[in-house]
């Protein structure tokens, strides 16, 4: 059986604690991310796709470097993310940004947010163990795209 998304949402929430929780598909042929859950579908509905609204540096590391992106205070947020007013507003200050890996392959990432000061290094390694658990869903949301 496959781990859906809100199980996978469920456990971070458990495990580190989460104010606003996305997840996105990468879809390398356009080079965009697709959101394909959140918590928040008000703000930040299914089916949005971000393409350029990231900063570069984030994209190598967390897509391409396949490696999490840690950003423990507002200031980081603002400075990789074109949205972070709206972050702000829902009263989100740190973030952490973990690739979903298959094999090698990047198939997504998971957007964990809470207020800042939230999460340490420590919060960065339980949420990469969580990753895992979105590679069937990520999979089958990709195949059949």
């Amino acid at each position: 059986m496959t781990v859906s998304l809100s199980t996978v949402e469920d456990k971070t929430r458990a495990t580190i604690g989460v104010r606003l929780f996305t997840v996105l598909a990468w879809v390398p042929e356009r080079r965009a991310l697709w959101r394909v859950h959140s918590s928040h579908p008000a703000e930040y509905p299914v089916g949005g796709e971000k393409t350029v609204e990231v900063a570069a540096g984030w994209l190598d590391q967390c897509v391409t470097g396949q490696e999490p992106y840690f950003g423990p205070d507002s200031a980081a947020v603002r400075e990789i993310f074109a949205d972070h007013e709206l972050i702000d507003r829902l009263g989100c200050g740190a973030v952490i940004n973990v690739p979903v890996v298959d094999d090698g392959r990047t198939l997504g990432v998971l957007n964990i947010l809470d207020a800042e000061g939230s999460y340490d290094g420590d919060s960065v390694m339980a949420a990469r163990s969580l990753a895992p658990l979105a590679v069937p869903a990520l999979r089958e949301l990709l195949e059949t795209r």
